[in-house]
């Protein structure tokens, strides 16, 4: 097509207010020798972020068995690790860093996939990249903490010549604009910046609390007290910004795991001050301010759940199939993004839907589902049962040849489901009974292809689960 063919189907399309389609990651038009005006504007272009992709995930397990945790997938769609790297690009902050050591090529599929546009501008300076734990001369041993995994990669970090690092962490669900945080670390000329949510007496004790003065800086930690130890970290939230009346009903602040670090206050800690010290949450963080460094708080009063728990996992997900949730996909100004898969619209034929998710690519046929997250490419077959059910999908199609003498992928006809997560891949045969009807806790049945954590079934991924069975 020619210049001039160009240039009048661009007037067409203009005249008639066609809309340019949005891609999974918004990229400038045209080469550009500079960061985006927002981003300079505000100063994000000087921000690299680094998500704490977690350890071996043992309280998410059998979901971590195949994959790293923040590949876990999420609300039909997506995955953990798209809710920090969603935040970011919709902060303007367009370096990423993921740190993670076990089973790190699930994670980098899917990132690699996700994000592999230039989320930048052409100069090359917007990434999301996985760093998995690697030997070198100086170290040969696996990250031993949060702040270990950042300390083994400063070398790198230093390269990208940024004045402040966002430390995120990879299993939390929460929509957030990062700028105003960063924005109030850098106006109160902190050293180290943490993210506080408020909190009541009741869920206080499950977190690591912090006091603060009336400048809202941090003078103290305690993790997960009880009793009186609880009563004394209770604070006067509204020098946060609450008003009086929540402020009564939270008086205590929870660290979300979400810090700011200047550059150069990162640097001291880990390599000079406390080169051993492995973690931030418990040690290098009290123990900056214990040594005369400004740590301040900063109030996020929104909506934020550790799913780190099979149990948190699974209400956390179910819950986004409520009228209003607390946490919604439906956000047009903060989009969460994801791998674009190019995969046909679901299918459901005469079928009872009640308050249910379904994804992509789905085949859902003269079934009940009632409170169900149905992800990607799901086979349901004829008169199944589901309610209170997580079902993850699968990675690919199955064609009849292949499913020939062997139980196919999905959830044979008759199988009746409550209370479950059924992870990727699995194959569920026909007239099938998941319902935990004795109410077992937990149990560990990995070698039939399930497990039971916290009264919620989980059938591993890959499982292959005979007709007539009964859980």
């Amino acid at each position: 097509m020619d210049r001039a063919t160009v240039g009048r189907a661009k007037t067409r399309g203009a005249r008639r207010g066609v809309r340019p389609t949005r891609c999974a990651i918004a990229v400038d038009a045209a080469p550009s020798a500079a960061p985006s005006a927002a981003a300079r504007e505000d100063g994000m272009d000087n921000v690299l972020s680094i998500i704490l992709g977690g350890g071996a995930g043992t309280r998410l397990y059998p979901l971590t068995k195949k994959r790293a945790k923040p590949a876990v997938p999420l609300g039909a769609n997506y995955r953990l690790i798209d809710i920090p790297v969603s935040n970011c690009i919709n902060s303007d902050i367009n370096k990423v860093y993921c740190l993670t050591q076990f089973n790190s090529a699930s994670l980098n599929r899917h990132l690699s996939q996700a994000y592999n546009t230039n989320i930048g501008t052409y100069t090359r300076t917007g990434f999301v990249e996985v760093l998995a734990a690697e030997q070198s001369p100086v170290n040969k041993a696996w990250f031993q903490g949060t702040a270990d995994a950042v300390r083994q990669y400063l070398w790198l970090f230093g390269e990208s010549e940024c004045d402040e690092y966002l430390i995120l962490s990879g299993d939390h669900l929460y929509r957030m604009d990062y700028r105003p945080f960063i924005q109030a670390h850098r106006d109160a000329m902190a050293d180290i910046t943490v993210a506080a949510l408020p909190t009541d007496e009741k869920r206080a004790s499950s977190f690591g609390l912090m006091k603060i003065n009336s400048e809202a800086v941090i003078t103290e930690f305690s993790e997960k007290p009880k009793g009186e130890a609880l009563h004394a970290m209770k604070v006067d939230t509204t020098i946060l910004g609450l008003d009086a009346q929540r402020a009564a009903e939270m008086p205590y602040i929870a660290s979300m795991g979400i810090y700011v670090f200047t550059a150069k206050a990162m640097h001291q800690l880990l390599r000079k001050d406390f080169p051993e010290a492995n973690d931030f949450g418990g040690e290098i963080i009290p123990l900056a301010a214990a040594t005369g460094m400004k740590v301040v708080a900063y109030l996020y009063d929104g909506y934020w759940e550790d799913i780190g728990t099979v149990d948190a996992f699974f209400h956390a997900n179910l819950s986004c199939n409520d009228p209003n949730p607390q946490f919604s996909f439906y956000d047009r100004k903060a989009p969460i993004y994801t791998q674009s898969r190019f995969l046909p619209p679901s299918k459901v034929q005469n079928c009872e839907v009640e308050r249910s998710t379904i994804g992509d690519g789905c085949a859902i046929k003269g079934s009940r589902l009632k409170n169900v997250m149905v992800g990607l490419r799901s086979t349901v077959c004829d008169g199944c049962d589901l309610e209170d059910t997580l079902v993850m999908g699968a990675d690919y199609y199955e064609s009849p040849e292949a499913a020939v003498g062997e139980t196919p992928v999905g959830i044979g006809a008759g199988t009746k489901i409550r209370k479950a997560i059924i992870d990727k891949n699995a194959r569920i045969g026909k007239n099938c009974q998941i319902l935990n009807e004795e109410g077992v806790m937990d149990k560990d049945c990995e070698s039939e292809g399930y497990i039971i954590r916290d009264g919620i079934i989980v059938v591993i991924k890959d499982a292959v689960i005979p007709d007539g069975t009964v859980i």
